[in-house]
């Protein structure tokens, strides 16, 4: 064996190296206690001076808050009159949303956006439609872009003999009421301008464009000239439904349809609709015959008018919407909703005898339909009276005498003169739309009491009335639109003609009155719809949120065109009542 042996300065360096790795020990040890130290110091010190515990979000320790806050079932009781079912947790009291949603008209819902969920709340449900630009009174009115008119519930569908809208707001048979169809043709024109220009498909025109009809036993189809138009299709069948000419197709999007007909007696157009989802077939009549719209199983009739017999006569619809008109109208299917998308034209057929030219499918017909509107104004003008009266009675409320049938009304002469005035702009100056427009002034220096639409709020401020009840019921938002229409008449006429300076005299007027009276709709936190609680005394007509915001939306469009600050500031300040501010207490 051999033995190892140690030098002295050997035995030195191996005792220095053990020392110096007992000392590094040494060291670390009191590094780390000394940390541990200062780190439980640090928070001892939050702990007495911040309260950090109870502070700290709950969701961070939601164990140990349920330990020590247990969620109890109590009873709240509202103002000594009833209870609710309610739940303490420690001292904070939580009561059901859906008794505070009734009781202080607030809104609210649970959403969720990338998997986490939260409860939206709102103070109201309306919307703020900040002014783009200056008012233009030959543009857009307003925002009613965003108006869809015609599937409202309080229209009973789209008139085929009109093309304007049938109200059931206040009579279930339906009528013509010229305020929705003054909207009906201010929105279309609003969507022409801010909508991309519509894609069409013309089907046939005896020219160019010409398909394949498909013809049965005893039925015929040919292509001439007349002399009132250029090609034109002749089609002739016997009564039997299993005759008709037809065309099938598969086409979607595109569910606007105009046509130009020539009706004989016995003719119809049938256009079959069909939901791509439940494969739900619709037969959509175009008659000859003085109907709105009638419904047996799945066929839907609309009359053209009788009138329309053996003249040319256009017609522009919206098949989307008569399907969906038909359906609600249907009792059965009421409440079946459906979407545009789901629907699509699986077939176009004639029956009996006539001629039709131009049959075209397109995403919008936006100027048809403002046309349509506005010719329906110049037909049923009474031009005694400059008047578009409202054929059915009303009544506003207890305490104001019923309105009768024919009563005018400041709104719809208002919208009418701005629809009339946007027509004669955009047709180029044709003047039996500025004539129209420059009568319906004349109710707007008539008394309500004698058929007009003028009251005088203390026999002293002029007001044009939306309802010219008696007493005068002082309607806010109608009166600005009846402002609206004079203003557009105003601007739009020639400057130098009676029917411009009229209107500036009346629009002047109004504003004024608008100016000293503005305040009294303020409650503090909304709006009044009237002021029938000064004239009747009786309690505030307090406007819905819908009214309040249309209110707001009204008041910033006037202050693009008069600079009284008295406009923007109460808009602001209404605006805030929809965030839930409210009026400074004493």
């Amino acid at each position: 064996m051999t033995k190892v042996m140690y030098t002295s300065s050997q035995k030195s360096s191996e005792k220095h190296t053990t020392l110096f790795l007992i000392m590094m020990r040494l060291n670390l040890k009191y590094v780390l206690s000394s940390l541990i130290l200062m780190v439980t110091c640090v928070t001892l010190m939050l702990w007495h001076r911040c309260d950090f515990v109870r502070t700290f979000p709950k969701r961070f320790y939601a164990s140990q808050y349920q330990q020590i806050t247990e969620a109890v079932e109590i009873d709240c009781v509202i103002n000594q009159e009833y209870s609710i079912g309610c739940r303490r947790e420690g001292d904070e009291v939580y009561l059901p949303f859906s008794f505070i949603k009734k009781y202080f008209e607030v809104y609210g819902s649970l959403n969720t956006i990338d998997g986490i969920t939260h409860f939206d709340w709102n103070h109201s449900y309306g919307k703020v439609n900040l002014p783009r630009t200056i008012y233009d009174p030959k543009g857009i009115f307003m925002y009613f872009e965003n108006y869809n008119v015609e599937v409202r519930d309080r229209v009973k569908c789209i008139s085929a003999s009109a093309g304007v809208p049938i109200s059931i707001q206040w009579e279930s048979q339906g009528y013509f009421y010229a305020t929705q169809i003054a909207q009906f043709g201010l929105s279309h024109y609003s969507k022409n301008l801010t909508e991309p220009e519509p894609t069409r498909k013309i089907i046939e025109d005896a020219d160019s464009n010409q398909f394949q009809w498909i013809t049965l036993r005893n039925s015929s189809i040919s292509r001439n000239y007349s002399a009132d138009v250029t090609g034109v299709v002749n089609f002739a069948t016997t009564n039997q439904f299993d005759s008709a000419i037809y065309a099938d197709m598969d086409h979607v999007v595109d569910l606007i349809f105009s046509v130009d007909l020539y009706f004989q007696l016995n003719a119809s157009l049938i256009i079959t609709m069909q939901n791509r989802e439940t494969l739900q077939l619709y037969n959509l009549h175009y008659i000859l015959a003085d109907l709105s719209i009638t419904v047996q199983d799945s066929n839907i009739y609309h009359g053209i008018g009788i009138n329309a017999l053996q003249k040319w006569k256009r017609i522009t619809r919206d098949l989307f919407v008569d399907v969906q008109k038909g359906v609600a109208a249907s009792y059965v299917s009421r409440k079946q909703k459906m979407r545009r998308n789901e629907l699509k034209v699986v077939r176009i057929a004639f029956l009996g005898n006539g001629a039709f030219d131009n049959l075209t499918l397109s995403t919008s017909e936006h100027i048809q339909h403002f046309y349509d509107a506005a010719d329906w104004f110049l037909r049923h003008q009474n031009q005694s009276t400059g008047g578009f009266s409202i054929p059915v009675r009303r009544r506003l409320a207890s305490g104001f005498e019923d309105l009768q049938k024919g009563w005018l009304s400041a709104m719809a002469q208002g919208h009418a003169i701005s629809l009339l005035s946007r027509a004669f702009y955009h047709s180029g100056g044709n003047r039996k739309y500025l004539k129209a427009a420059v009568n319906a002034l004349k109710p707007f220096r008539i008394p309500s009491s004698q058929g007009g639409v003028l009251a005088k709020f203390m026999n002293i401020l002029p007001w044009y009335e939306e309802y010219p009840t008696t007493p005068a019921s002082f309607v806010l938002n109608g009166f600005i639109y009846s402002l609206l229409g004079l203003y557009d008449l105003h601007q739009v006429a020639p400057k130098t003609s009676k029917g411009a300076k009229e209107a500036g005299i009346l629009f002047n007027q109004g504003m004024e009155s608008l100016k000293k009276m503005i305040s009294f709709y303020d409650t503090g936190s909304g709006t009044v719809y009237d002021l029938r609680h000064v004239t009747l005394g009786s309690s505030p007509n307090i406007a819905r949120w819908d009214y309040h915001v249309t209110h707001v939306n009204q008041l910033l469009l006037l202050a693009t065109i008069d600079d009284d600050p008295i406009f923007s500031q109460t808009a602001e300040r209404w605006r805030g009542y929809m965030l839930g501010k409210r009026a400074m207490h004493n």
